[in-house]
């Protein structure tokens, strides 16, 4: 599960796709609907929101927003509860930085078109319901294991 703290009009169709099911998927682990990804670290900044289901909600919202800008038929239906004018969580610089660039990654591989769009960009714009903070990655983010160098043998 990926909620990109980025904003959405960064992802190409497969990414926006993806964000709005696993979005959806986060609003019914939030109401307690579900067995698995209770623990998804991911969550963490929706349970410590004021009130989880609105956040998400919105979240979707905006989703949905962007959705319907490239003419996709998400359902808004589906989506609890929302409010534009919610607080806005807060995201760290860092963690955004490294959003970016695990998208860059991934669109470097299935969408280069996407990818040359945005790999010059020097603004990363958050998600509609974040506001950017200084400071690194959040330390909910799970890093992929580092690969150790190993030294040629004699």
């Amino acid at each position: 599960m990926r909620l990109w703290s980025i904003s959405p009009s960064y992802l190409d169709s497969v990414g926006i796709v993806a964000l709005w099911r696993e979005a959806l998927l986060a609003q019914k682990v939030l109401q307690g609907y579900t067995k698995g990804y209770r623990d998804h670290p991911q969550l963490i900044r929706f349970r410590q929101s004021p009130d989880p289901i609105l956040y998400i909600g919105t979240y979707l919202y905006h989703v949905y927003l962007e959705g319907v800008r490239r003419g996709y038929r998400f359902d808004a239906c589906k989506i609890l509860v929302y409010d534009l004018g919610v607080e806005k969580l807060s995201v760290k610089i860092g963690q955004l930085k490294y959003e970016f660039t695990h998208l860059l990654n991934k669109l470097s591989m299935r969408n280069l078109k996407k990818y040359k769009e945005l790999v010059s960009l020097k603004h990363i714009e958050p998600h509609p319901l974040f506001k950017v903070v200084p400071g690194d990655i959040e330390e909910w983010e799970r890093l992929p294991p580092k690969k150790e160098k190993r030294l040629p043998e004699d």
